[in-house]
């Protein structure tokens, strides 16, 4: 059985966390995929 591989990019902005640390702690949601993790199409 042969499975098909969807591959699904990340956002390169947050690494495709979602979010973005900032540098006097905390973090906040990336504007770049608004907090998905995935690259917009």
């Amino acid at each position: 059985m042969t499975q098909l591989k969807t591959e699904t990019k990340g956002c390169a902005y947050c690494s495709g966390k979602g979010y973005n640390q900032l540098l006097l702690g905390g973090s906040e949601t990336c504007y770049c995929c608004e907090g998905t993790g995935k690259e917009k199409e």
